[in-house]
């Protein structure tokens, strides 16, 4: 059994990795800050599931396996959350006007 967990864990850690350098990848190689947010949004987080996934896999103890969890849940809350603040900042860049509109007003949802 201890056999199966090491493969699964090393499996989850290899694929982790792999997400988190195609992410990599992706912010050197697209050339919009759009493009490179998504790249270093996407890819890290489906990486850091992996990665926690196969070390809770691997050490298999139940405090650890808490701690993993309480890593990736809190990494799930604010990695979206930064994502979406930094895509704000770079809209508002982009169209200054955009900025002095009050966000409630009608025709918002067309510009």
């Amino acid at each position: 059994m201890s056999d199966v967990r090491e493969i699964v864990g090393g499996i989850m850690l290899i694929a982790g990795a792999a997400f988190v350098l195609v992410g990599a990848v992706g912010v050197v190689r697209f050339t919009t800050p759009t493009e490179r947010l998504h790249a270093a949004a996407k890819g890290p987080t489906l990486g850091l599931l992996l990665l926690g996934g196969g070390i809770a896999v691997r050490i298999g103890s139940g405090s650890a396996t808490v701690a993993v969890v309480l890593i990736i849940v809190l990494q799930l809350l604010a990695g979206p959350l930064g994502s979406h603040m930094i895509g704000r900042a770079i809209d508002r860049i982009a169209r200054p006007g955009v900025a002095e509109r009050d966000p409630g007003t009608p025709g918002d949802a067309t510009t």
